[in-house]
């Protein structure tokens, strides 16, 4: 097991755990917990007829605020915390790159939307302007062609404008439990293509 891996028997299980014992932590200084946010960013994907594993990385994209060494953000923090890439970490070999690579990439996405819409910043929550200065701000025009050449930069985009959205106080959504079964069929498709 890797530093900051969720390797279990059952990865569903041990997320589940982690929404149960944290998810009630708020969300960088937002009107909603991390759970809510996070299960608003996965509704609003399934609303939207997204594929599983989109759905999957919308609902999962923020969990290494959890993993990460350096715990959830605060809105006094002078350095990004990095949980984009703790969380895909924490996900790779238990989901495939569809989810890991959307996870690992959200963070970019904002920073090139910022750069490619110039109506998308002010879209943007306090604490999501707060943090968009902490992880290098808009991005150049040689970091936009090089984001577009990612696989998976176009689906990191729709997680991140889910993720935008994802914040509305007392919003229903299903509960966690409601996604467990997506996620336990999204990461056999990653245990699948390893085994064979």
């Amino acid at each position: 097991m890797t530093r900051g891996s969720l390797d279990d028997a059952d990865i569903v299980d041990r997320i589940a755990d982690i929404f149960l014992r944290r998810g009630a932590q708020a969300y960088l200084g937002e009107r909603v917990t991390m759970a809510e946010h996070m299960l608003q960013t996965a509704a609003l994907a399934a609303a939207e007829g997204a594929p599983e594993p989109l759905v999957a990385a919308a609902l999962l994209h923020d969990i290494g605020h959890f993993t990460g060494e350096f715990g959830a953000y605060s809105p006094e923090d002078t350095m990004d915390r990095r949980h984009e890439a703790t969380g895909a970490q924490a996900l790779e070999g238990q989901f495939p790159a569809a989810v890991t690579q959307s996870v690992r990439l959200h963070v970019a996405a904002k920073r090139y939307l910022c750069a490619t819409d110039p109506t998308y910043v002010a879209r943007l929550s306090t604490a999501s302007r707060h943090t968009l200065s902490l992880q290098g701000g808009p991005m150049s025009l040689s970091e936009v062609a090089e984001f577009r050449r990612l696989p998976f930069h176009a689906e990191a985009v729709r997680v991140r404008l889910w993720d935008d959205a994802g914040k509305t106080a007392g919003a229903r959504t299903p509960a966690f439990e409601d996604f467990a079964p997506l996620l336990r069929r999204v990461s056999g498709l990653a245990r699948s293509r390893t085994r064979g």
